[in-house]
């Protein structure tokens, strides 16, 4: 992997092609994101580097990631991530990764940590169908139904579809198109939705090329 960055989910908005066709895109901020840390093989065993993204009061980092961010001589960050690139020698402490390391028809996946829906029942949370609204059923109709747990097996299957918390989890959505890059914005359009609610943290990373 050459192409990474961290970014926050703006919102979503519509771009037109020169032939008139809508396009739906996400707006994200793409860093810029400081190379604060440089691993390789000889003394990790692996190569990767790790950048920090969003700027936050000093009194707010913990004392080791102080110690990496004055080494690297850069302010203090909120977000700091690991890309395992495969140019690692090509960077040096303190260079910044804007959004111009993207470019127009890009294919990347974007992981992002979706929207929190609290605690919901089984038809938000697994799509699953209500009771009937007459004769005997009630008084809830939005339950889970029957457990299917009579003297055999006296209990309820693992897996079961159940009320719970639903959302907060991490979600990536693969071979995303790069519509339109601005870098004296640091912006990326990239086309259709990803994870997360509007100032949330998201990853952009080139897409992996698969079989």
């Amino acid at each position: 992997m050459k192409k990474a960055i961290i970014g926050k989910k703006l919102g979503m908005t519509q771009v037109f092609t020169p032939e008139g066709v809508v396009i739906p895109v996400t707006v994200v901020e793409a860093g810029p994101c400081p190379v604060v840390q440089i691993k390789n093989d000889e003394k990790d065993g692996y190569n990767a580097l790790v950048v920090a993204f969003e700027r936050q009061k000093a009194q707010r980092v913990n004392k080791p990631m102080t110690g990496v961010f004055k080494k690297a001589g850069v302010e203090a960050y909120r977000v700091v991530k690991e890309f395992k690139f495969d140019n690692t020698n090509e960077y040096s402490l303190g260079q910044e990764i804007k959004a111009d390391i993207f470019t127009e028809g890009d294919v990347v996946d974007v992981t992002g940590t979706t929207r929190g829906r609290g605690f919901t029942g089984v038809i938000q949370r697994w799509n699953q169908h209500r009771l009937k609204m007459t004769h005997g059923t009630g008084p809830v109709h939005r339950e889970v139904g029957s457990m299917s747990a009579n003297s055999t097996p006296s209990r309820v299957f693992k897996n079961k579809n159940m009320p719970g918390h639903y959302g907060v989890e991490r979600v990536t959505i693969q071979n995303l198109e790069i519509v339109k890059v601005d870098p004296a914005r640091n912006l990326l359009l990239v086309k259709g939705c990803i994870p997360g609610p509007k100032g949330s943290v998201v990853t952009i990373r080139e897409a992996v090329k698969r079989s």
